[in-house]
C-alpha cells in the first residue's frame, strides 16, 4: 500500500533514515499499543546513538498513545470481530450503533452510526468482557511503556490558515494518486482472495472508496469524489486533535517558508 498511503519513495527513504515502514500485511492488524511498543524501542535506539527521532503524521491517537500511555483494553477477539461483521451485514452498521447504544450510550454519543472500525472494537470489548468501553476508558491509564522514562516532546503542528485552499490541496493530491496509479494498487489488493471490507487496511480512506468501484458499486469519479470529501472529514479530525495537544507550535503549512519556519522552531529546542 505505497500510493495511497503517500508512503515515501525509495529515493526518500534512502536520503532519511525511515522506521515502521512496511511492517505489516494488509491482511493484519497493527494496533495503537503496538505503535507505542515499536515506537519506544526505535526512539531508545535512535536516541543511544545520539541522534533525535522526528514523528512525522497524522494518525493523532498513535501519538496520544506514545506521549501518554494506553488503558489496558482487552485484547482483540478474531472470531467475535468476524461475528460482529456478520451481523453488520445483515442489519447494517446503523443497527450495531443502536445495540451500542442501549449498553454504552457514552461510546455511541461519541461514534458515528457507519464507523464501522470503532463501532466494532467497542461492541468487541463489551462482549469479551461485559463492560462498556467507556467504563474501561475511565481507569487509570498507566504510564506508557513499563521502563521508559519520561520524555520531553516538542509538537509542531501544521495547520492550514485557509481551509478552502486546504481542501483544493486534498483535491489536487488524491487525483494526482489516481493518475500515479492508484487504481492498479487498489485492484491488486481486490484480488487478494484474503482481503476484505472488515479489514482496516481495506477502510482506510482513500482505499476504499477505490475498492467500491471495483465491486461496481459506484463508477470511478463518483468513488473520487467520495475520497476527497472522506480526506477532507479525515484533515478535520485531525486538526482537533491537533488543537487539543499541550503547548503545540503552530506552523501555517500554507506559507511559503513553511520548511524554513519547521527548521527554526526545531532548531531553537536542539541546539
Amino acid at each position: 500500500m505505497d500510493i495511497g498511503t503517500a508512503k515515501p519513495s525509495r529515493e526518500e527513504q534512502a536520503r532519511v533514515p525511515q522506521h515502521l515502514l512496511d511492517i505489516r500485511d494488509p491482511a493484519e492488524s497493527y494496533s495503537a499499543a503496538e505503535f507505542e511498543r515499536d515506537a519506544s524501542g526505535l526512539i531508545r535506539e535512535i536516541e543511544a546513538r545520539g541522534r533525535i527521532p522526528l514523528l512525522c503524521g497524522g494518525t493523532m491517537l498513535y501519538y496520544k498513545a506514545l506521549r501518554e500511555g494506553l488503558n489496558a483494553l482487552p485484547e482483540a477477539d478474531a472470531a467475535i470481530r468476524a461475528a460482529i461483521d456478520r451481523e453488520a451485514a445483515d442489519i447494517g452498521w446503523p443497527g450495531l450503533h443502536r445495540e451500542l447504544a442501549a449498553y454504552d450510550p457514552e461510546t455511541a454519543a461519541r461514534l458515528s452510526p457507519n464507523d464501522s472500525q470503532r463501532l466494532q472494537r467497542a461492541i468487541e470489548i463489551y462482549r469479551i468482557s461485559g463492560k462498556p468501553m467507556s467504563a474501561w476508558l475511565r481507569e487509570a491509564r498507566p504510564a506508557a511503556s513499563a521502563g521508559t522514562p519520561p520524555r520531553s516532546y516538542i509538537t509542531l503542528s501544521l495547520e492550514p490558515s485557509d481551509r478552502l485552499a486546504l481542501h483544493a490541496r486534498i483535491a489536487q493530491r488524491y487525483r494526482k494518486m489516481v493518475g500515479d496509479g492508484l487504481v492498479d494498487e487498489v485492484a491488486a489488493l481486490h484480488a487478494r482472495p484474503d482481503l476484505h471490507t472488515g479489514l482496516p487496511s481495506v477502510r482506510c480512506v482513500g482505499y476504499r472508496q477505490i475498492w467500491d468501484y471495483l465491486d461496481g458499486k459506484t463508477s470511478l469519479e463518483e468513488a473520487v469524489e467520495r475520497a476527497i470529501a472522506a480526506t477532507r472529514q479525515l484533515a478535520k479530525r485531525q486538526l482537533t486533535w491537533l488543537r487539543s495537544q499541550p503547548e503545540r507550535i503552530v506552523v501555517d503549512c500554507l506559507a511559503p517558508d513553511v520548511a524554513d519556519q519547521v527548521v527554526g522552531h526545531a532548531a531553537m529546542y536542539w541546539r
